[in-house]
């Protein structure tokens, strides 16, 4: 069973390419970070925070994500996302995220909450195609 605690956390760089853009991704039109692969981005920090802590055979799913995306970030800059496990309750855990850009602002913030599953019975689960 996983062992995630209060203070777990990560951080991760990624380089804003042409196809991270609102206008590449189609939730927008302009040639900036799109909000979605921003919060790909998150969800990708709060994953490596706890990644260590789980069971063989265990993952976390995203349930719930709540950001605000409050400056734009353009091509070619560097930003850091970070995650760090605020909350712990059973298997679900929330994390405070947020994005940073060079200049030290704040690109994103907020709360994502992911579940621990056993990934076998989680696919086991998903209707036929």
């Amino acid at each position: 069973m996983s062992d995630i605690q209060v203070g777990d956390s990560a951080t991760l760089e990624f380089q804003v390419g042409e196809g991270d853009t609102a206008a590449a991704l189609g939730s927008g039109d302009v040639p900036v970070l799109a909000t979605p692969r921003a919060v790909a981005w998150l969800e990708a920090a709060a994953c490596s925070a706890v990644a260590e802590r789980l069971a063989d055979g265990e993952t976390t799913v995203g349930i719930t994500v709540s950001v605000d995306h409050s400056v734009a970030t353009p091509v070619g800059v560097t930003v850091v996302a970070t995650a760090l496990v605020a909350e712990v309750d059973r298997r679900r855990a929330m994390f405070d995220v947020a994005l940073v850009n060079p200049d030290g602002t704040t690109a994103m913030s907020g709360v994502v909450q992911r579940v621990v599953v056993d990934r076998a019975e989680f696919l086991a689960s998903l209707p036929p195609v």
